[in-house]
């Protein structure tokens, strides 16, 4: 018979155990960046075959998306320009366009979205194929032959996925910026030194840096939180999904605390 002293027991043993492995599991992640951190400040790290499967990783996390990615945030940029745009327009607003649409999606919506994409697209789906050959003694076959899977696997698919993130970010940047200044502006190049003032003040240094930061750190979150969880034993975890599910979610509450610093250093 279960006594309420028991049961509390119990539940008090049940939420600490939750606790020490969530502390576990992001001391993983932090362990497991800072050794990816000294390997990719290491020359060894980019001599001969580790170097070749990098850019291999580069490759296959870059290539196969940016056309899409690149054709999907052009539209989905046209779209919130023009809302906007004729939005500020109708209310007299004109003068205020350009900043909000500069701030709504280069400062807060393409960073996060080239990180999302390049998550789904490339770096769960690499931390599940880790998780797999982790599983059926890759690594330790790796070891064996005298190398490094750190160097040889991990370092290449988080490098590969870091590379994308910004690549697609800084490419859809300048997308945006350009069809913000044909909706504003026209196709005419009189506009050109209005514009660069205006750019110019939203990217005030402070601005600008919290940008940069926040852009790697995207970049960093997606592409190590699923490696690094492949790489940790959980207890009954009874497949890759899970796998991709602890992964998921780590990255999400990650970036949702990268996203809300920087709100709070952009706007407070």
């Amino acid at each position: 018979m279960t006594t309420p002293a028991s049961a509390l027991s119990n539940a008090v043993l049940g939420v600490g155990r939750g606790a020490w492995r969530w502390v576990g599991g992001w001391w993983q992640v932090l362990f497991v960046g800072a050794q990816l951190a000294v390997l990719t400040l290491s020359p060894s790290s980019w001599r001969g075959h580790p170097r070749a499967q990098v850019l291999r990783h580069i490759d296959e996390a870059t290539a196969p998306g940016l056309p899409g990615f690149t054709l999907l945030m052009a539209l989905f940029n046209v779209v919130v320009i023009r809302i906007v745009v004729v939005t500020a327009f109708a209310y007299g607003l004109t003068q205020y366009a350009l900043d909000a649409v500069v701030r709504v999606l280069v400062l807060e919506l393409i960073p996060l979205a080239a990180a999302l994409y390049v998550a789904v697209e490339y770096s769960i789906a690499g931390g599940s194929q880790l998780y797999k050959l982790r599983r059926d003694g890759g690594l330790q076959r790796l070891r064996a032959a005298g190398y490094d899977p750190l160097t040889h696997e991990v370092l290449p698919r988080v490098l590969g996925a870091v590379f994308a993130v910004l690549l697609l970010a800084a490419l859809s940047c300048v997308i945006s910026l350009v069809l913000t200044y044909v909706a504003v502006h026209g196709f005419t190049t009189a506009g050109v030194a209005s514009f660069n003032r205006a750019v110019g003040h939203i990217f005030n240094p402070a601005v600008t840096l919290i940008f940069v930061l926040k852009t790697f750190l995207f970049a960093v979150a997606v592409a190590l939180l699923p490696m690094a969880n492949a790489l940790r034993d959980i207890a009954h975890r009874p497949s890759r999904t899970s796998v991709e599910l602890q992964g998921l979610v780590q990255m999400l509450v990650l970036m949702l605390v990268i996203e809300i610093a920087s709100l709070v250093g952009n706007y407070y």
